[in-house]
């Protein structure tokens, strides 16, 4: 154990040291500049939610929610139409990516730790993360619009899709990476084939990390603009024909906000802090009630 004279006198020792002074010196200078960067961040996305809050909160009545959008001109209207549109985009999109991604993660996980096509996939995921979310609208455009010749709620969903499938692929990649090798082991040793300590015993294990990454990939697409321009496009009145134009509530948010009508932009204001608010509980949601602890 340590005399605490001794401890005093090392101490003192290292703040007599000129290299100990220095290195102190710049690791405080280093955790200022990085407070200060952290207050500055703060700062400004506390006033975009205060504006946020203050001009959506005066927008927000029963028609909002009831009545579709007006026409140039008319008074009153609402988001009905859009939320609808936008609630059948983001679901189906959802529901196609959800499979596709959680599957691919799984491949990844189980059979991908020394293969080549699993790491030019990786590879290619992480592009698709990082890329611009025009460049997949673009790319849907190409390749689906133009060859039926309209825009629908379908091409919308493929593009959300894509924007989807890669977050949700990599999470289930890393949450199966934090299953424990001793549990496969023991499923292994019991007989079980490869594909069950996969699906029951890996994915099991870890559901709750999974889950949590669908519920951040739908709060991504749920905000998306761009690709929506190219596939989906809009509608100002209610519809639910998916091969057809849809109404969605980004780009109704875009429209109004860049009109010359007031009523129109109060309307955007208030789409706009229905968006956040959604937003924000599926994060609270996905950290909160689908939280797990470390399986190691």
């Amino acid at each position: 154990m340590t005399h605490p004279v001794q401890s005093l006198s090392t101490s003192a020792q290292q703040a007599r040291n000129p290299v100990y002074r220095a290195r102190l010196m710049r690791h405080r200078f280093g955790i200022f500049l990085s407070s200060c960067a952290m207050v500055f961040g703060l700062f400004f996305l506390f006033w975009i939610l205060l504006t946020l809050f203050v001009k959506g909160f005066g927008a927000i009545n029963l028609d909002i929610l009831s009545q579709p959008t007006p026409a140039p001109g008319e008074d009153g209207g609402g988001l009905a139409n859009a939320l609808l549109g936008s609630a059948l985009l983001v679901g189906f999109a959802t529901l196609f990516a959800t499979p596709v991604g959680i599957l691919a993660g799984v491949y990844l996980a189980e059979f991908g730790e020394r293969n080549r096509f699993a790491d030019v996939t990786r590879f290619v995921t992480d592009i698709m993360l990082s890329a611009p979310s025009i460049v997949i609208g673009v790319f849907v455009y190409i390749i689906y619009v133009l060859q039926v010749k309209h825009y629908s709620g379908w091409a919308g969903t493929l593009a959300l899709s894509l924007i989807a499938v890669p977050v949700v692929m990599r999470t289930t990649d890393n949450m199966l990476a934090l299953v424990p090798t001793s549990l496969r082991e023991a499923a292994f040793a019991l007989g079980a084939p490869r594909w069950k300590v996969a699906l029951f015993i890996r994915v099991k294990a870890v559901r709750a990390g999974i889950l949590t990454g669908v519920l951040l990939a739908v709060a991504r697409i749920s905000g998306e603009t761009a690709p929506l321009m190219y596939t989906a496009l809009n509608n100002q009145f209610f519809s639910t024909d998916m091969n057809r134009p849809i109404a969605n509530l980004p780009l109704v948010i875009y429209q109004f906000a860049m009109s010359p009508y007031d009523h129109w932009r109060e309307i955007a204001w208030a789409g706009a802090l229905l968006m956040t608010l959604a937003v924000l509980a599926l994060n609270i949601i996905s950290r909160t009630a689908f939280a797990q602890k470390n399986p190691n």
